[in-house]
C-alpha cells in the first residue's frame, strides 16, 4: 500500500498545479484598428448613442411594439437560443473529464461448477453430482485521469470559448433582427407617404387633363396636347399599383419577422403614417470599440481562443497520462446446499501511458489544429475589416442622404415660392390655370423626392447602428472625444 499512497499523493499534488500547462498556445494579436473614421461627420454629435435601445429614439410606439413582438416570437432568435443551451450543456460534458468518474455495479447469476464433484447419499448409496453455484457481486468503482499537463483543462477552455461564440451568434441575430424590423418599417412609412403624394399628383394631372379638354373645346389648345396629357396620366397611374405592392410586401416581411403569418399585420399597418420626426443621434464611437461591441467580432475572437486551446490540447497528447482507479464492494457464493460464503473486496490501482508509435496520428492532429488556428485568425481579421467597411459605408450613405435632403429642402422652398408666384399671376390674369397646376405638380414631385431621401437617411442611420452592433450591450465602449 505504501507505494500506491506515495503515487497518489504525488499525483494529487501535480493535479493541483495543472494550471501551469506547458502546451498552452499564445493567442494571435488582435487586429489593429484605425484611429478615426474617414466618413464620420466632421462635427461629431455630443449626445451619447443609446446602443442598447437605439430604436426608442425614433419615438414611434408602433415600431416599439413591432420590435417587442420580434424579440419575443422570431423563429431565428428561438433557434439561436436553443443553440446557446446546447453549447452550455456541452461545456458541462467537457468539464466532467476533469473530475473522477464513480459508477455503481452489481451482477448475479447461477452456473454449474464443473471443476468439482460432490458425493450425495441416496437410497442406493452415494451419488456423484455436479453442484450449482449462485453468485452475487456488487460495489462501487472509480476512475480518474489526472490532468497533469493541462490537456483536459484546455479542452474545457475550448468548449467554453465555443459556447461563448454560440452566445455571440444569438447577439448577432438580435442585432440583425432589430435592424431588419426598423428598416422595413421605415421603408413602409416612406412608401406610404410617397403614395399619398403620388395620388395628390395624380389628382393634379387629372385636373390638368380636364382643363386641357375645356381649352380644346374653346379652341385654346390643340388635340395633341390633350392626347399627350392623357398618355402622361395613364403612365403615372400605371405606377401606383407598384407602390401599393411594395407596401404590402413590406407588411408581409414585418409579419414574418415578428413570428406571424404574412397577413397578420395587414390591418395594423395599412393605415398610412408619416416617417418618424425624432431620430437617434449618430453614433460617435472609436473604431476600436467594434472589437468589444460587435457580436460577430466577439464570436470570431471566441473562435480564435477555442482554436488556440484545442491546439494546446492536441500537443498534450504527446505527453504521458496518469490514471488512478479504485473499486470496492462485496461478493457472495453459494454452492449446492452448503452455506454461502461472503467477503468484502476492494482494488486500488494506477496506470501511466505514453505514446510510442501511432503512425503520425498525433503529429497530424497537431498540424490540423495549428492550421485551424491560422484559419480562424485570418477569419477574425477579415471580419474586422468587413466591420470597418460596414461602418464607413453607413456613414457615407447617411451623409449623402442628408446632403440630398438639404438640397431638396431648398428645392421645396423654391417650388413653393414658384407656386405662390404663379397663383398670384393667375389671379391678376397674367397666367393661365395650366401654369398653376404645373407649379403644384412640380412641388409635389419635389416633396416625393424629399421623402425618398429622408427614408434613405433614416435607413442609413439604422445601418449605422447595426454596423456598430447596436441592439445589445455588455459593457461600456470607448467614445470618441475629439
Amino acid at each position: 500500500m505504501k507505494p500506491f499512497r506515495q503515487t497518489l499523493t504525488g499525483a494529487l499534488a501535480v493535479s493541483l498545479l495543472c494550471g501551469c500547462t506547458p502546451t498552452r498556445v499564445a493567442l494571435p494579436p488582435a487586429p489593429s484598428a484605425p484611429a478615426n473614421w474617414a466618413q464620420a461627420p466632421a462635427v461629431p454629435t455630443s449626445e451619447p448613442a443609446a446602443l442598447k435601445h437605439w430604436w426608442k429614439k425614433f419615438d414611434d410606439p408602433v415600431l416599439d411594439g413591432l420590435i417587442d413582438l420580434a424579440l419575443a416570437a422570431n423563429s431565428d432568435l428561438r433557434s439561436a437560443q436553443s443553440r446557446v443551451r446546447e453549447a452550455a450543456a456541452m461545456v458541462v460534458v467537457t468539464e466532467s473529464s476533469l473530475y473522477p468518474g464513480i459508477d455503481f455495479f452489481t451482477s448475479g447469476g447461477r452456473e454449474k461448477r464443473i471443476d468439482r464433484i460432490i458425493a450425495v447419499p441416496g437410497a442406493k448409496g452415494y451419488q456423484l453430482i455436479t453442484p450449482t453455484a449462485d453468485m452475487v457481486t456488487g460495489g462501487i468503482a472509480a476512475r480518474w485521469e489526472l490532468d497533469i499537463f493541462g490537456q483536459r483543462h484546455l479542452e474545457a477552455e475550448a468548449a467554453a470559448a465555443q459556447a461563448l461564440g454560440v452566445e455571440e451568434t444569438l447577439h448577432a441575430a438580435q442585432v440583425g433582427l432589430l435592424a431588419q424590423v426598423a428598416t422595413n418599417y421605415l421603408e413602409l412609412r416612406g412608401v406610404q407617404q410617397q403614395t399619398a403624394l403620388f395620388e395628390d399628383n395624380l389628382n393634379v394631372q387629372r385636373e390638368r387633363l380636364k382643363t386641357l379638354k375645356a381649352f380644346y373645346r374653346a379652341g385654346l389648345a390643340e388635340e395633341a396636347s390633350v392626347a399627350g396629357q392623357e398618355a402622361l396620366l395613364q403612365s403615372a397611374e400605371a405606377a401606383l399599383p407598384a407602390l401599393n405592392e411594395t407596401a404590402i410586401r413590406l407588411i408581409h416581411r414585418l409579419s414574418v419577422l415578428t413570428g406571424q403569418p404574412p397577413q397578420a399585420l395587414q390591418a395594423r399597418l395599412t393605415k398610412p403614417l408619416p416617417l418618424p420626426a425624432s431620430t437617434p443621434a449618430v453614433p460617435n464611437l472609436l473604431p476600436s470599440s467594434l472589437l468589444a461591441q460587435r457580436p460577430d467580432l466577439r464570436q470570431a475572437q471566441a473562435e480564435v481562443i477555442a482554436a488556440a486551446a484545442s491546439l494546446g490540447a492536441a500537443r498534450a497528447d504527446l505527453l504521458p497520462k496518469l490514471v488512478l482507479s479504485a473499486s470496492g464492494g462485496f461478493g457472495a457464493l453459494a454452492v449446492g446446499g452448503f452455506p454461502s460464503l461472503a467477503e468484502s473486496v476492494y482494488a486500488l490501482g494506477s496506470g501511466l501511458t505514453a505514446p510510442i508509435f501511432n503512425a503520425g496520428r498525433i503529429r497530424a492532429q497537431i498540424a490540423a489544429a495549428d492550421a485551424r488556428l491560422d484559419q480562424v485568425a485570418a477569419s477574425y481579421e477579415k471580419t474586422f475589416l468587413a466591420a470597418l467597411e460596414d461602418v464607413e459605408n453607413a456613414f457615407l450613405a447617411h451623409r449623402t442622404a442628408n446632403e440630398r435632403c438639404n438640397r431638396l429642402a431648398d428645392a421645396e422652398t423654391a417650388a413653393e415660392h414658384a407656386r405662390h408666384s404663379t397663383e398670384a399671376l393667375y389671379r391678376r390674369g397674367a397666367a393661365n390655370y395650366l401654369a398653376v397646376l404645373d407649379s403644384k405638380a412640380s412641388k409635389l414631385s419635389v416633396l416625393g423626392e424629399n421623402v425618398k431621401a429622408r427614408t434613405t437617411a433614416l435607413v442609413a442611420l439604422v445601418s449605422l447602428y447595426r454596423a456598430f452592433g447596436g441592439g445589445w450591450l455588455d459593457e461600456p465602449v470607448a467614445v470618441k472625444t475629439d
